[in-house]
C-alpha cells in the first residue's frame, strides 16, 4: 500500500525532536517531502537552544543524530529561483519569509507532480495559508 504524500514543516520536526507536548505521532505513515530549508532551520534552532543552555551538548548530539535519520527518509526539494519568486508574491494571509518558502515548495511540488499533498504543520498562520491555497492541512486546526 502506498503511503500518502505529506509536506513536512519545520515546526512538526522540531516539536518531535524536542519531545514537546502535542508532537505529531506516526510520521512514518507518510511519504515525506520538505524544502532543503528544513535542515538549516532545525539545526539552527538546536544550536541556538544549546547556546542558551536550554539543550545540553549530549542532547544536541542526540537530536542531531535523530535529525540525520529523519532527513534520510525525506525527499528534499532544493530552494529554486522559481520558489523564491513565487514566495515573494501574494499567498493570502500574513506569512513570514521562511513560511512562505515552505508553503510555495509544497504547492509547486504538488503542481509539478500532479499529486495532492497534505501539509503537516503546528503553525496556525501557516496552516491557514496552506488551506487558503488549496492544500489539506494536518493536524487541523493547528494546535
Amino acid at each position: 500500500m502506498d503511503r500518502r504524500r505529506a509536506y513536512l514543516d519545520s515546526s512538526v520536526l522540531l516539536r518531535r525532536l524536542l519531545r514537546q507536548p502535542g508532537a505529531l505521532p506516526g510520521l512514518s505513515q507518510w511519504a515525506l517531502v520538505a524544502s532543503e530549508l528544513l535542515e538549516v532551520e532545525v539545526r539552527r534552532t538546536l544550536h541556538r537552544l544549546c547556546a542558551i543552555r536550554a539543550l545540553s551538548e549530549p542532547d544536541l548530539a542526540l537530536r542531531s543524530a535523530e535529525l540525520h535519520t529523519f532527513l534520510a527518509a525525506i525527499d528534499q526539494v532544493p530552494v529554486s529561483k522559481t520558489i523564491l519568486n513565487r514566495a515573494g508574491g501574494p499567498l493570502g494571509g500574513s506569512l513570514k519569509t521562511l513560511d512562505a518558502i515552505h508553503l510555495v515548495t509544497a504547492m509547486l511540488w504538488s503542481e509539478s507532480s500532479g499529486e495532492s499533498i497534505v501539509f503537516l504543520t503546528h503553525d496556525r498562520q501557516l496552516a491557514q495559508a496552506a488551506s487558503t491555497n488549496g492544500l489539506s492541512v494536518h493536524p487541523w486546526p493547528a494546535p
